[in-house]
């Protein structure tokens, strides 16, 4: 298991659901074939399909697409070489790992509070673990922290990565405390790359009225989740720069 996700299955509770929700549709699909249920009701086999596919691309994900994905997605910052990094919500290290090949020179740290039911074997000892299996230990280390009241002082980091984590804060003007944190610890000039499945006009709206430089893009994957989930994600990517002064 640990070889076949080195980052983690992400979300397993919802992997779990959709892979039993679309096993339920099926059962139904098929006792339409028999004489079992008096009633006979049509197209169950495409909430199974739809399930199904969703379950699918998860597990996909976990595997080898998000580790793909980084690369494209740190390729959209620049990079000197030597940039104090953040990660926040940094779960087994995905990015803060990739962002340390980066910073030869720099330094990355990963806060989390490790919740086992946003990602599998979650944990800092899997980010050391990962960190050391890519040849980055020397310049990655992890603290337990919470993202609305960052253990950093103003002004002090080159970039902030953050990867499928801040939607896990339910209220919205908590969400908002958070991306407050990412203003205030970025340097003037710092970068900030956030990736997410929801609330992404939310994180623009607020770092532009802190007076960032804001773009948000949505690719054709984000579609295919909005229907898959009808509606309930809306995957977006947000890169923004801190005003300089």
């Amino acid at each position: 298991m640990k070889q076949l996700f080195p980052y983690g299955l992400d979300a397993p509770p919802v992997v779990r659901n959709l892979v039993l929700c679309s096993l339920a549709c099926w059962l139904l699909f098929a006792l339409n074939f028999t004489h079992w249920v008096p009633i006979t009701i049509n197209g169950f086999q495409w909430p199974a399909l739809s399930f199904g596919l969703g379950a699918a691309a998860l597990i996909w994900s976990s595997c080898y697409g998000k580790l793909r994905r980084r690369e494209t997605l740190l390729d959209q910052l620049h990079w000197s070489g030597a940039e104090r990094v953040l990660d926040i919500g940094c779960g087994r290290g995905l990015f803060a790992v990739a962002a340390a090949r980066r910073v030869p020179q720099g330094h990355v740290t990963g806060i989390d509070i490790w919740q086992s039911e946003d990602l599998s074997g979650n944990s800092p000892e899997a980010v050391a673990d990962n960190a050391l299996r890519e040849g980055v230990a020397d310049r990655v280390d992890t603290r337990t922290a919470d993202m609305r009241k960052l253990p950093f002082a103003d002004g002090t980091v080159d970039t902030v990565v953050s990867s499928v984590a801040i939607h896990n804060i339910y209220q919205a003007e908590e969400r908002d405390r958070a991306i407050d944190e990412i203003a205030r610890v970025l340097r003037s000039g710092g970068q900030v790359l956030i990736d997410d499945i929801r609330h992404m006009s939310q994180y623009a709206k607020r770092l532009r009225a802190a007076g960032f430089e804001v773009s948000l893009t949505h690719d054709v994957a984000s579609w295919f989740w909005r229907v898959i989930s009808f509606g309930n994600l809306v995957p977006g990517t947000l890169v923004a720069r801190k005003s300089l002064g």
